[in-house]
């Protein structure tokens, strides 16, 4: 969360980044301002057009789902909305600091006892020091009285997808309601204590299969880490918003999303999240380690279900970073995201527009070429300015930062404050994560939690394998090579000869 005395939110701070962008796009000369005219202007502004026009898309749709469509649906929710139907709170935590424990389970009790009917909160744990602590907060919280159970599930550690399906089937054999509302939590999200009452009434729609909200970072680290992820969950809330307008988000974060209940009990459901299997053209066939939430999101879309964004209910997350080294621990935590979005990318672009509607498929298509588009304006600034003019870099640059506060200002329809550090991080975002996408995309088999000690095996020395690291290498370089000179026929630096 933002904090309360950081000058680069405040007002006077926009006002010097205004005028620091002012006098640096006065102080160059008018022969630099030559480049915009030429070839170089042409390539770089074209696309810069298409990847700016489908950012306004998305903050148009956004604007449109949180005050006129969501407001509606809301209404119709709220007006089917019964007392006495049960809910479950299912929690999974591994390798959480103590007092982060104590909070998560205390929000989930708080949350629990004012469902507006009987609810269960299942405990998927592996420490035994978890289990002492549940126990007397469920006992110093809940009076007999109270219509809250607490059921508790021990595994042996081997994995998210393993405390996840335990719990699945905890719940199964409580035989809950097929329109019940199950909360997934991870445990280290911190739930509203009216989660149930806000967000159970959608499910009396059978078309809904689940729903995901807004997020909001108390984050444990350095004061970059702050403002990256406050203006990580801003973003977020504007996709997500804009996605909501279609009905289908493009993810189910495991932080807290919500499930029908007959999906949860559904073993089908259940065998794709604990054991999921991506088959790749070029490297087989592969576990999915990581990347749960996107097992139960494309079973869902494979299945047609509604998947809703809930932008007025908050969940707090505990952002702990892997490492104090602001880039390893963007570089550890991009890898694990986008790792997982492009291993079910492929997939899910194979059902096709017709079955899940035309924006989504595009969305999701979006993901793959957006790491490519995102490159070639560096490229090309580059390209042009050590081979066309020196001052195209700069230039360059000013755009940057016109064009991102800009951006940045648009995050206000999000969030009350931003930082004018946001245009940086938002360009850091761009570049350092389209490289990253880039490199996954021909590593997909490289999987790797941040927080638990767990890899994908695969045996390293065997000759397949090497063949496929560099057979990996080699694919990524030449398309690497071909993003260069791409834009160096655009930008008019190299011509393709005529036969």
């Amino acid at each position: 969360m933002a904090s309360a005395g950081d000058f680069t939110y405040s007002p006077a701070a926009h006002v010097l980044m205004v005028l620091g962008i002012a006098v640096a796009a006065t102080s160059l000369p008018s022969q630099a301002y030559a480049i915009i005219d030429s070839k170089t202007g042409l390539a770089i502004g074209l696309i810069g057009a298409w990847r700016y026009g489908w950012g306004i898309l998305h903050f148009l749709r956004g604007v449109v789902y949180r005050s006129y469509m969501y407001p509606r649906m809301k209404r119709a929710a709220m007006a089917k909305k019964r007392e006495g139907f049960a809910s479950y709170l299912l929690v999974t935590s591994f390798r959480i600091p103590t007092e982060t424990t104590i909070e998560v389970y205390r929000a989930a009790f708080a949350a629990a006892l004012k469902a507006p009917g009987p609810a269960t909160v299942v405990a998927s744990i592996v420490d035994l020091s978890d289990l002492r602590i549940i126990k007397k907060l469920y006992a110093a919280m809940v009076a007999d009285t109270d219509p809250v159970d607490l059921v508790i599930v021990r595994i042996d550690g081997s994995g998210k997808r393993d405390a996840l399906a335990s719990g699945f089937r905890a719940i199964a054999r409580l035989f809950p309601a097929p329109d019940a509302m199950v909360a997934v939590i991870d445990g280290d999200s911190m739930v509203p204590e009216d989660l149930v009452e806000q967000c159970a009434p959608f499910f009396h729609d059978p078309n809904v299969g689940a729903l995901t909200t807004d997020e909001i970072a108390e984050v444990h680290g350095k004061w970059i880490f702050q403002q990256w992820w406050a203006l990580r969950f801003a973003q977020r809330h504007i996709l997500m918003s804009s996605m909501g307008l279609s009905r289908r988000v493009l993810t189910l974060t495991g932080r807290m999303s919500m499930f029908r209940a007959s999906i949860i009990c559904n073993p089908d459901f259940v065998a794709q999240v604990e054991v999921d299997f991506i088959d790749h053209p070029r490297l087989g066939r592969f576990k999915f380690l990581t990347g749960d939430d996107k097992s139960s999101w494309f079973w869902l879309l494979r299945n047609g279900y509604q998947m809703l964004y809930l932008p007025d209910v908050m969940v707090k997350t505990i952002e702990d970073p892997p490492s104090k080294s602001f880039f390893g621990s963007a570089a550890m935590l991009m890898v694990r995201w986008y790792g997982n979005m492009l291993r079910t990318n492929r997939r899910a672009l194979a059902l096709g527009p017709r079955r899940i509607g035309y924006f989504v498929w595009w969305a999701i298509l979006d993901q793959r070429l957006s790491m490519w588009t995102c490159l070639v304006g560096v490229t090309s600034a580059i390209l042009a300015t050590l081979l066309v003019s020196p001052f195209t870099l700069l230039v360059y640059g000013v755009w940057i930062l016109a064009s991102r506060y800009a951006i940045t200002l648009s995050l206000l329809t999000a969030r009350r404050q931003v930082s004018i550090v946001a245009p940086l991080l938002l360009y850091f975002n761009q570049i350092f994560g389209s490289a990253m996408k880039v490199f996954i995309f021909f590593h997909l088999d490289r999987q790797k939690w941040t927080r638990q000690n767990t890899t994908l095996a695969k045996a390293d020395r065997n000759w397949l394998a090497t063949y496929r690291k560099y057979e990996s290498k080699l694919y990524q370089s030449v398309s690497i090579l071909a993003l260069i000179t791409a834009c160096s026929l655009m930008i008019g630096i190299t011509t393709i000869p005529r036969l």
